[in-house]
């Protein structure tokens, strides 16, 4: 399931937070802030999706994830691949380091890393 951009933003603020209540995470927000009632429902969205869970302490709630970024990014980009690029992981790193503004040195990164991957693979 994928939340939607002002449920993503708000995520963020979470993820940074660990643990928040609401005046946390609305101070955690650029002016101009969004209202009370717009995060509290994002919220509520966010917990009916499985994203966002809470304890209460009489009125007040403190949310915390209940995925972790690494997992949301990871089932996103895997989404992409199997959507856009036929579920080809070397058809989007094709893409990637063709259709992007790499640096030399950010393609040898990557190199790097592909090449320890395949080492650990190997072993």
């Amino acid at each position: 399931m994928k939340l939607t951009e002002a449920e993503e933003t708000l995520m963020h603020y979470l993820w940074q937070a660990g643990n928040a209540f609401m005046r946390d995470l609305l101070n955690a927000y650029p002016e101009p802030k969004p209202a009370t009632t717009t995060v509290a429902t994002l919220l509520k969205r966010m917990a009916d999706k499985g994203f966002v869970g809470y304890r209460e302490y009489g009125n007040s709630r403190e949310y915390y994830p209940l995925v972790s970024k690494e997992d949301y990014f990871s089932r996103q980009v895997n989404g992409l691949i199997k959507n856009f690029f036929n579920n080809s992981a070397s058809q989007f790193a094709s893409f990637f380091t063709t259709q992007s503004d790499l640096s030399a040195n950010e393609l040898e990164t990557l190199r790097d890393l592909i090449d320890d991957e395949l080492k650990k693979k190997k072993s």
